[in-house]
C-alpha cells in the first residue's frame, strides 16, 4: 500500500513512523507543490493524508486505487468533498486535538495585545529601559468585554478562561448555537454581529470557513469596533476581509490585532497582501502556530494514525466531526 502526505514542513514524525512500520510506502511531498506533480504522485496512492495542500476534483479524480483522504488537522475547506464523495472516497478531519491549545492560544495573543508586550519588547529591545508614560498604557481584561464570533468548542473554552479567569464579560455571535448553550459556558447569546461588534473591547473569532461565514468580518463590521478594540483571528484568514482590516490598521481606526491564520499562507515580509502589517507594534504576526504544542501534536498523530489504519484495514473511517459537509457522506464512513 502507498499513502501519501502533503506539507511534510509541518513535521509528524509519529505519524510517519506508524505508517511505515505497517509497511506502508509513504512518501512526503512539500507545501507548495504544483497540481500536476501531486497528480502524479497519487496516480497509484491507496491513501492521501494533508494538511494545507488543495484537494482538488482533478487530484481525486487521478487516483484511482485511492480508499480515503486524511485531513490531520481541522479545516477542510481545500479539499474537494463532493468529487471526493462522487467517487466514493471518504473524507476524515481531526477536529478534537487541539480545542484548548488553541484556545488558549488565541487567549496569549488577546492578553499580549492588550498589555502592549509587542510594543513594550520593542522599545526595550531597541533603548534597554523606558518609564510609564502615557503610550505604554495596557488594558486589562477584568472588567472587560470579550465578544466571541463563533461560539463551539474553541470558543466555548475561551469564554471560560476570559469569563471564570479573568472576570470579562463575554458575548458570543453563532447562530449555530443556542442560547442555553452559550448561558451554560458563560456566554450573553447575540444575534446581531454589528450591534455586538460595537460593545466590544475584546473579539476573537472561531468560526469555521464556509459560503456563509467568508468575510463576515468586513469594513462595515470593522467600522463599529471602538477605536481602542483589539482582534484576534486564530480560525480561518478568509473570515476577515484582510484588505478592509489592514486599512483600519494603518489608520488607527482599531487599537490591534492578533493573527494566526492568513487568506494566503505562508506569509512574507514583501510582495504579500498582508506585508503592510509586519513591524507594527500593535500588530502580532503568528505562523499558524497555535496549535503546536507537545500535548497537541501527540493526541494529532495518535488520532490521524488511528483513521489512517481504519482506511487501509477496509474498515469503515470513524468521523468524530458535526460539519455538515463530512456529516453528507454515505460511503466509508462511521459517525461517532
Amino acid at each position: 500500500m502507498k499513502a501519501v502526505r502533503t506539507d511534510r514542513e509541518l513535521e509528524c514524525p509519529g505519524i510517519d513512523v506508524g505508517l511505515l512500520a505497517k509497511g506502508v510506502d509513504l512518501v512526503t511531498l512539500p507545501d507548495g507543490l504544483p497540481e500536476t506533480e501531486l497528480i502524479e504522485a497519487v496516480a497509484d496512492a491507496d491513501l492521501l493524508l494533508m494538511c494545507y495542500t488543495p484537494i482538488t476534483a482533478r487530484v481525486i479524480d487521478a487516483a484511482p486505487k485511492l480508499k480515503g483522504i486524511v485531513k490531520y488537522g481541522v479545516g477542510i475547506d481545500a479539499i474537494d468533498i463532493p468529487a471526493a464523495m462522487r467517487r466514493g472516497v471518504p473524507v476524515v478531519n481531526v477536529p478534537e486535538y487541539a480545542e484548548e491549545t488553541v484556545a488558549e492560544g488565541a487567549f496569549a495573543l488577546m492578553i499580549a495585545l492588550a498589555k502592549r508586550l509587542p510594543a513594550i519588547t520593542q522599545a526595550m529591545s531597541r533603548d534597554g529601559w523606558i518609564w510609564p508614560e502615557q503610550r505604554w498604557l495596557g488594558r486589562d481584561i477584568s472588567g472587560a468585554t470579550l465578544g466571541l464570533v463563533g461560539c463551539g468548542k474553541i470558543g466555548r473554552s475561551m469564554a471560560r478562561m476570559a469569563g471564570q479567569g479573568f472576570h470579562a464579560r463575554v458575548l458570543g455571535f453563532d447562530p449555530c448555537v443556542d442560547a442555553a448553550t452559550m448561558h451554560a459556558a458563560g456566554i450573553e447569546k447575540v444575534d446581531d454581529l454589528q450591534a455586538m461588534l460595537r460593545t466590544c473591547d475584546f473579539v476573537s473569532i472561531h468560526c469555521v470557513l464556509n459560503d456563509n461565514t467568508r468575510g463576515l468580518i468586513g469594513q462595515a463590521e470593522l467600522a463599529c469596533l471602538k477605536p481602542s478594540a483589539i482582534i484576534v483571528n486564530v480560525s480561518r484568514g478568509a473570515l476577515i476581509e484582510e484588505t478592509a482590516l489592514i486599512e483600519a490598521i494603518v489608520a488607527g481606526r482599531i487599537g490591534g490585532v492578533g493573527l494566526d491564520v492568513y487568506s494566503v499562507e505562508p506569509l512574507a515580509k514583501s510582495g504579500h497582501p498582508m506585508s503592510a502589517l509586519f513591524g507594527r507594534d500593535n500588530v502580532i504576526l503568528f505562523p499558524h502556530l497555535t496549535f503546536f504544542t507537545h500535548e497537541a501534536m501527540r493526541r494529532l498523530e495518535e488520532d490521524t494514525l488511528a483513521r489512517c489504519f481504519e482506511i487501509l484495514d477496509g474498515r469503515p473511517v470513524t468521523v468524530r466531526s458535526f460539519d455538515p459537509r463530512l456529516r453528507a457522506q454515505t460511503a466509508g464512513v462511521l459517525f461517532s
